[in-house]
């Protein structure tokens, strides 16, 4: 007798409603990919009901109300998928339970799955035995997976309650007195009586949960719980329970584009293997010619071909690991007139110049303890010529920064705080002077830093809270990665450009507003957000990790250069559209008394197959005055030539 399979599931959600409603947004937006089908209509054509409920269709809903509270009734879609992502809006009035339902199989003797079930705060996953009539026999929370996998191993036959921890729980603080920040985690719950955002994704044999912009209960989809089958929606209890803007996109169909790349770029592919996240350049041979490093590789100017390891040289695999490396400078450290190498996050290493000897450069660890923030940012902060690494420590959870002693670079470089305890984040740091006094003040989501006329290397700055940021689309951190601190609409202020999320969707300049006591406050201009959403030239990709600025078209106006880090989190769906085009784009900078804020910006592809890792490089290479890009990807380091004609 064929056995079958329910994978029920009431799941969650991408963007949520709080942040919608402070951003002005409308009610349901927060799409994390481009849908296959979209329910729009006011019919139930594709669509099988299956129990006693009520189904209807009216204006882009389906409604169900039960007859029978005790039994559960099915809207069954016309359509059978084995992994497929979905997302659509829920609202429950009354006492019910809601679900999404997929891989659905029937045998004569019933209806067996998986549950994910919302109800009130009581969101779990579960296996699912149903008579053929639909009344429940049996459930049993499903056993713990996710994170960074994409199949779920065996379960552990030792584990004494492997499924204890997938209901969706309250965070809780402990002790720890936590600071109020301006980017509050949103409130993520399922909420009876109001529209609930729900995505929900089923790849390989790990469903996973998003609820209202936060994680929802989720768990493994073993094959004992079927392995293909159609969607279908599911309802129960004393309730009516609706279904709004119901969307599915089919994940057993990928694309990858045709190469692409601008007519004012012309790429040089340096490595086809993936060693690192960030790249930097220099004349490390004093040939006069700049060369770049990338990872463990120093490739030689003018033509880029040679190239030599400064330490040993690993790929790594995209889908299972992260590159050691993911920011990266060069700056001749300790004064010999030959440039060194100082890799950054997680590690704080330091590779001292053999003076053009033929062998690997002695490495050593100048941070203490690691750099747990995956973007920092190397200039001169307090004003003696020499560059210092910005970066953040999740332990004390603080926003610092080090210096080296160029009497001997290679000790430990001291360390300083700029925040107080609890602002640390893992993605998102900007320099620059936001005030106009002249000193570099230091940015990251939770607003900025203001630097004190005198410095006090044992006290934080001044903070003044802004929200430069915020939380994803599927429940993970906020921030992006390089903040641009620059007058972007010409009217003497410096403002902030910043890709959102570092993981998710989200790009936005903030422009800089003063009142008549000159106190400073920051307006919020959108250039592009998700698949719901109209962006600036149509122009849509996640996961905006690497992120830089500098003048690209020579009109004297910095400009954002931003790349998709593909497959950000591994081969997983951690994170919205992961297997989007790696793309890499310039956002150019346009004064335009028009437009909101007195500027737009208008996006140029400059490649289609590259994206970016963790860091972006502008730089002119050959001295023509023209800034080319440098990314080191998972797809490998690339070279775009800045061929703009006068």
């Amino acid at each position: 007798m064929k056995k079958i399979v329910i994978v029920l599931s009431v799941l969650a959600c991408t963007i949520g409603f709080s942040h919608a409603q402070q951003a002005g947004e409308t009610e349901g937006r927060g799409l994390s990919f481009q849908p296959d089908y979209r329910f729009e209509g006011s019919s139930l054509t594709r669509w099988r009901k299956f129990g006693t409920a009520d189904w209807r269709a009216e204006s882009g809903e389906l409604i169900g109300k039960p007859r029978d509270t005790s039994s559960a009734s099915l809207l069954i879609l016309d359509q059978s998928f084995q992994d497929v992502t979905v997302n659509t809006l829920v609202r429950m009035v009354g006492d019910g339970e809601a679900g999404i339902l997929f891989r659905l199989e029937k045998a004569d003797t019933g209806w067996t799955g998986v549950l994910v079930s919302l109800k009130n705060e009581e969101s779990a996953a579960y296996g699912l035995v149903l008579d053929p009539e639909g009344k429940e026999l049996s459930r049993t929370l499903l056993r713990r997976a996710g994170g960074m996998m994409r199949v779920a191993p065996p379960p552990d036959p030792n584990a004494s309650n492997p499924s204890s921890n997938n209901r969706r729980q309250p965070s809780r603080g402990g002790d720890r007195i936590e600071p109020v920040l301006p980017i509050p985690r949103p409130q993520t719950a399922f909420q009876v009586n109001a529209w609930n955002q729900v995505e929900c994704v089923l790849d390989m044999n790990i469903l996973r949960g998003f609820i209202n912009d936060g994680n929802g209960p989720g768990g493994a989809a073993d094959s004992e719980f079927g392995e293909y089958g159609p969607l279908a929606l599911y309802v129960k209890g004393d309730a009516e329970i609706r279904y709004k803007d119901f969307k599915y996109k089919d994940l057993a169909i990928r694309n990858t584009p045709k190469e692409a790349t601008s007519a004012r770029y012309e790429v040089q592919q340096l490595s086809d293997m993936y060693y690192s996240f960030s790249s930097a350049a220099a004349d490390f041979n004093r040939d006069g010619i700049m060369d770049i490093v990338a990872g463990p590789h120093i490739y030689y100017g003018p033509d880029y071909t040679s190239y030599r390891e400064i330490f040993q040289g690993v790929t790594y695999n995209p889908s299972q690991q992260f590159s050691e490396v993911n920011c990266q400078y060069a700056y001749d450290f300790n004064g010999d007139g030959w440039p060194d190498v100082f890799s950054a996050a997680p590690f704080g290493r330091l590779y001292i110049n053999p003076k053009g000897e033929s062998r690997r450069w002695e490495m050593h660890a100048v941070i203490p303890g690691n750099i747990n923030s995956e973007v920092t940012v190397f200039t001169d902060i307090d004003g003696d010529g020499r560059p210092e690494i910005v970066y953040g420590t999740s332990g004390d959870r603080l926003l610092n920064y080090a210096k080296f002693d160029p009497a001997d670079p290679t000790q430990p470089w001291e360390s300083y705080p700029v925040s107080d305890t609890g602002y640390y984040t893992a993605h998102g740091f900007g320099v620059g002077d936001i005030n106009g006094d002249g000193r570099p003040d230091i940015t990251n989501p939770n607003g900025w830093w203001e630097q004190p006329a005198q410095l006090d290397t044992s006290a934080p700055w001044v903070y003044h809270p802004v929200a430069f940021g915020r939380y994803g689309h599927r429940g993970g951190g906020m921030g992006g990665s390089i903040m641009a601190v620059y007058d972007v609409n010409g009217d003497g202020y410096n403002d902030v450009v910043t890709s959102l999320n570092a993981h998710g969707f989200g790009l936005a300049w903030y422009e800089q507003q003063r009142n008549e006591r000159g106190e400073i406050a920051f307006k919020r201009h959108m250039i592009m957000d998700d698949y719901s959403t109209a962006n600036a030239g149509d122009v849509t990709f996640s996961q905006l990790h690497g992120t830089t600025f500098g003048d690209i078209d020579g009109d004297g106006i910095p400009d954002f250069i931003a790349g998709k880090r593909y497959w950000s989190h591994l081969d997983t769906h951690l994170d919205p559209d992961p297997s989007g085009a790696a793309v890499l784009y310039c956002f150019r900078t346009v004064r335009d008394i028009n437009a909101p804020g007195g500027a737009r910006f208008e996006p140029e592809l400059v490649h289609n197959r590259s994206g970016a890792g963790s860091d972006l490089l502008a730089v002119d290479l050959n001295g023509d005055g023209k800034l080319e890009i440098v990314s080191s990807t998972n797809r490998g380091t690339f070279i775009f030539w800045n061929k703009t004609t006068d």
